[in-house]
């Protein structure tokens, strides 16, 4: 099973936690293969410095059974990049795709999140406009829900920075069963974090149970 991490000039660095869960996990599924990409090949400069590989371009791009679109400052740019976007759609039409943070709203501007509820990060430092509320006033046709993750079954978006790593955990749950979620969660020394999110937001529990169901 094939996870893709898309990434660009400006995710943040925690974002790639999203690549780590996915690392973790193939100690319980070892079927598990990740790749890296980006708009194109070769050196992506995260936020803050950090400098990362991008195994593919988007022109080169494997079919996946997921793709995550990571979030970060760098995603204003995204937002109004037309291969971006339409590697976006591509995506959405023949698979699942899903979200972190900021990444919501680049698939908020491909338009796939248009007619249901989707999901973004909340919280900035002022004087910074939250993503949410942004993703409110600019897609009128989404229902922004001030959420820890909301599963539309193909369309997964998840909230802000941490939140990368339970909107993983639930994608290995809704992919490959909740025991490989919960195992992961156990070698990462996560679970405590793990239950109390999945309790404290109950479309993540359901979602989990049910996966077929959407």
């Amino acid at each position: 099973m094939l996870f893709g991490i898309f990434i660009y000039d400006g995710v943040e660095p925690i974002d790639l936690a999203t690549f780590g869960v996915l690392s973790m996990a193939r100690r319980i599924a070892p079927e598990i293969e990740i790749c890296t990409i980006a708009p194109r090949a070769g050196a992506v400069a995260l936020a803050n410095g950090l400098q990362v590989t991008a195994d593919f371009g988007i022109g080169e791009a494997p079919a996946c059974d997921l793709v995550i679109v990571t979030g970060g400052p760098g995603w204003s740019a995204q937002a109004g990049a037309t291969e971006t976007l339409d590697y976006i759609r591509r995506v959405h039409a023949s698979g699942r795709i899903a979200s972190v943070c900021t990444g919501g709203m680049i698939l908020a501007a491909s338009g796939i999140l248009d007619g249901g509820p989707a999901t973004t990060k909340r919280e900035v430092v002022p004087p910074e406009t939250s993503p949410l509320e942004v993703m409110r006033a600019s897609y009128p046709r989404i229902e922004a829900r001030a959420a820890m993750l909301v599963d539309r079954g193909a369309v997964v978006t998840g909230g802000g920075v941490s939140l990368c790593i339970d909107t993983t955990l639930h994608l290995l749950a809704a992919l490959l069963g909740l025991h490989v979620a919960d195992e992961t969660a156990r070698i990462m020394e996560y679970q405590r974090a793990w239950k109390a999110n999945r309790e404290g937001f109950p479309l993540i529990q359901s979602a989990i149970e049910k996966p077929d169901e959407g």
